[in-house]
């Protein structure tokens, strides 16, 4: 039996929860490796073998390394490909591609605003760092526009990228949980119908409901 793989860094990091819902949605076993960042774990030469930019997650399958967690998910996506979700990334080119346009659309149109408000308003309080009121009234309204667009093409189809949950639409779950729950911004998501509905389904699946217990009790370092 294969050695499950390793995914290190903690559950409540937005990228490393990205990773864990993928693994849950693909029934791959995997192994939580805590990185104590306050302590600056993340920075030591050991880690940064395997992570050069010294953030999380990083991963290991076996003897290979990755990090990024679009691109750790992809992978797993597609090496256990007959595992788990098995249409999570698609089963044929074209599915592959209107999943992967709007997983760009999330890492270039989503996840820059939204991960402006999370740390403005979820973790610079945490960390005793003033906020900055006119960059989260900037994010927000950049924000909006984007969920706008998404508003429409979910009045098209019920996920992103077609009828099916996909990972286009588990991409965009660490920060709007945090939007949403945390950061109590869910007027961004409940004043738009079709966002709302979507919102709901996805945040409502078992492998993110795991997640969200993980982050409730992290494993200690």
């Amino acid at each position: 039996m294969a050695a499950a793989v390793k995914v290190y860094g903690p559950p409540f990091s937005t990228a490393v929860s990205r990773v864990l819902a993928c693994l849950i949605e693909k029934d791959v076993p995997f192994q939580l490796q805590p990185v104590n960042m306050a302590k600056g774990e993340h920075k030591k030469p050991d880690y940064l073998k395997i992570q050069p930019f010294g953030q999380v997650p990083a991963f290991q399958d076996e003897s290979i390394t990755l990090f990024e967690s679009r691109a750790i998910s992809r992978y797993v996506c597609e090496k256990y490909s007959t595992k788990g979700n098995k249409g999570l990334y698609g089963t044929n080119p074209l599915e592959k591609a209107s999943i992967d346009q709007w997983l760009e659309g999330e890492g270039q149109n989503f996840n820059p605003p939204s991960s402006v408000l999370v740390f403005q308003l979820a973790f610079a309080p945490r960390m005793k760092i003033k906020q900055d009121e006119s960059l989260i009234k900037q994010n927000k309204a950049k924000l909006a526009k984007v969920l706008d667009v998404y508003e429409k093409r979910l009045g098209e189809s019920r996920y992103l990228a077609g009828e099916e949950f996909t990972l286009a639409d588990l991409s965009h779950i660490p920060n709007t949980q945090y939007l949403v729950n945390v950061c109590e911004r869910d007027e961004l998501f409940a004043s738009r119908e079709n966002v709302e509905r979507w919102w709901g389904e996805i945040s409502s699946r078992e492998s993110w409901r795991k997640v969200v217990d993980m982050q409730k009790s992290p494993p200690r370092g």
